[in-house]
C-alpha cells in the first residue's frame, strides 16, 4: 500500500509535474510515483490519433526508457519512430490487457512469470498493472506499473485516482508542448489536415449527468471539409456535425470559416437560428469577397438537458439516425440550404424529444457515398448500442474502412450522443469515467 497518505501522495505528483518541464512532466510524475509504490517502473501510454493502439513516450538518453525498449525489440507489432532524442514506441491493440483496460475503464492485474534459473519452473514475482488515465471519459491513455508484490485493492484504487490525477497533468502540460501529439502521429499530417485538426474540439468524448457524448472523424487522404463541435452551458448542450464543400486546403479553410462563425455567434449568446443564419451569411460574404466558391452542409443542435428537447437544423444536411428501444430509424427533419450558398435564406428549426436510453447518432455524408454505401450503418448502430459512445464511434469508423479501403475518397465523421436524462444529478465516477457506461471487456488473446 502507498505510505503516505492521499492528500500528501497527491502534493508529491503535482509538485512534480510542476518542477519539471512541459516535455518533462510525466514522467516526473510516474517516477515519483514509482518511489512512492516501491515499483520497479512506471511509465505512461499514450493512446495514438487513429484510436488503435498506444504509444509509449520517452527520451533516448533515460536509462529506464532504453530498459523497456530493449525489452521491447522482440514485440513483432511494436514499431519505434524517433524525433532527435525523443522516441516513440507503437504497441497496437491486439485484445490484449492493455485494450481490455482502455475500452472497458477497468485496471487489469497482469501476473509476470519469472524464471528461477534452475530448472524448476517460473514463478511470479512481479505484477504489471495498467490503470486507464481518463478524463470525463475521454481517454488519453494508461498508467504501467511494475509492482514487487501483488496490490490490494486499496493499492489499486489510490493507482486508479492518480491515473486521473495523471490526465489533468498532460491535458495541462499538453498546452506548451508539441511532444504528445508528435507522439500519437503514427503518419505525417498534410497541410489541410493540420488545420482540420485544430478545428475539432479538445476532447472528443464528454461524460456528464444527462447525457454522453462521443464523436470521431476518419480523414481522407485529401481532407473533405467535415469537422464536429459541442459547448455545455449550464442547462444546454450545444453541438454541430459540419461538411464543407471541396478538397484540401481550400476545403479546410472553408470548414475554418463555417466553425469559427458558428462558434463566434454561439459564444456571442446568438441562439440557434441565429447561429445558422449569420454562419450563412459570413460564409457567402466572403466567397463573394474573394472570388471564391464555398458552402458548407450542417446538422446545428441545442439540447435542454432539462427536458430532453433537441432542436436541430438541418442545412442540406443528411438525416441523422434514432436508436430507440432497439429499433433503429432515420430522423427526418425539413433540409435547408447548406450554410454559404444564399445570402437571406431562412433556417427552420425541428424540436426532437428524446427519451432515457436513446442513442442518436449524427454522421457526415462520407459514412454513407461512394464504396461505404456498402457498409449497413443501421445494422452498425444496432451492433454497438452496448458499447460506450467513445467505443461506437470508433467501432462504426472502422466498419467504414473495413469496407471503403484504408485510404477513404471522402472524410467520415459521426457523432454519437446517448440520453440519460435526470439532469443535475450526481455522478458516480471511478478514474475519470462512470463504470456502469463502458463497455464490456474486449476478449482477450491473453487470458
Amino acid at each position: 500500500m502507498m505510505e503516505p497518505g492521499p492528500a500528501e501522495a497527491l502534493s508529491r505528483v503535482l509538485d512534480a509535474a510542476e518542477n519539471a518541464s512541459p516535455l518533462d512532466a510525466v514522467e516526473a510524475v510516474t517516477r515519483a510515483l514509482a518511489a512512492t509504490l516501491h515499483a520497479g517502473a512506471a511509465f505512461f501510454l499514450i493512446e495514438d490519433l487513429s484510436g488503435r493502439g498506444l504509444i509509449r513516450l520517452s527520451h533516448a538518453m533515460d536509462g529506464d526508457a532504453e530498459t523497456v525498449f530493449v525489452a521491447r525489440q522482440g514485440e513483432e507489432s511494436a514499431t519505434t519512430r524517433f524525433d532527435g532524442a525523443e522516441q516513440a514506441v507503437v504497441l497496437p491493440f491486439d485484445g490484449g490487457p492493455a485494450e481490455v483496460a482502455v475500452r472497458s475503464q477497468t485496471v487489469p492485474v497482469v501476473p509476470c512469470p519469472t524464471s528461477h534459473g534452475d530448472g524448476g519452473g517460473a514463478s511470479v514475482r512481479r505484477w504489471t498493472v495498467l490503470a486507464p488515465v481518463t478524463e470525463r471519459g475521454e481517454v488519453l491513455g494508461l498508467l504501467e506499473l511494475t509492482l514487487p508484490a501483488e496490490p490490494t485493492a486499496a493499492t489499486l484504487t489510490d493507482i486508479s485516482r492518480i491515473g486521473h490525477v495523471l490526465a489533468f497533468v498532460i491535458i495541462a502540460n499538453g498546452r506548451h508542448t508539441d511532444l504528445f501529439e508528435w507522439g500519437q502521429r503514427t503518419t505525417n499530417f498534410t497541410l489541410p489536415a493540420e488545420i482540420q485538426r485544430r478545428l475539432l474540439p479538445p476532447a472528443f468524448t464528454c461524460e456528464a449527468g444527462a447525457f454522453t457524448l462521443s464523436a470521431w472523424l476518419e480523414p481522407a487522404a485529401s481532407v473533405g471539409g467535415d469537422s464536429f463541435d459541442y459547448s455545455l452551458a449550464r442547462d444546454v448542450l450545444h453541438l454541430s456535425l459540419t461538411d464543407a464543400m471541396g478538397h484540401g486546403v481550400a476545403s479546410a479553410l472553408n470548414a475554418t470559416l463555417c466553425v469559427g462563425s458558428l462558434r463566434n455567434a454561439r459564444r456571442s449568446g446568438a441562439s440557434l437560428l441565429e447561429q445558422a443564419t449569420l454562419a450563412n451569411a459570413r460564409i457567402h460574404q466572403h466567397a463573394g469577397e474573394t472570388g471564391s466558391e464555398g458552402f458548407a452542409t450542417g446538422l446545428l443542435g441545442r439540447l435542454d438537458l432539462r427536458t430532453g428537447t433537441l432542436a436541430l437544423v438541418n442545412a442540406g444536411h443528411v438525416f441523422p439516425y434514432l436508436c430507440r428501444a432497439g429499433s433503429v430509424s432515420k430522423v427526418p427533419l425539413p433540409a435547408d440550404l447548406p450554410l454559404g450558398m444564399f445570402p437571406d435564406t431562412d433556417y427552420r428549426s425541428t424540436d426532437v424529444v428524446l427519451e432515457p436510453g436513446d442513442r442518436l447518432v449524427l454522421v457526415t455524408d462520407g459514412m454513407l457515398e461512394r464504396n461505404a454505401a456498402n457498409l449497413d450503418l443501421r445494422a452498425g448502430i444496432t451492433g454497438t448500442r452496448s458499447l460506450h459512445p467513445r467505443e461506437a464511434t470508433r467501432a462504426l469508423a472502422r466498419g467504414v474502412l473495413d469496407v471503403a479501403g484504408p485510404a477513404l475518397t471522402d472524410d467520415a465523421t459521426l457523432m454519437v450522443i446517448d440520453w440519460h436524462g435526470g439532469h443535475g444529478r450526481e455522478r458516480h465516477t471511478s478514474g475519470g469515467s462512470e463504470p456502469h457506461t463502458a463497455s464490456a471487456p474486449v476478449p482477450s488473446s491473453h487470458d
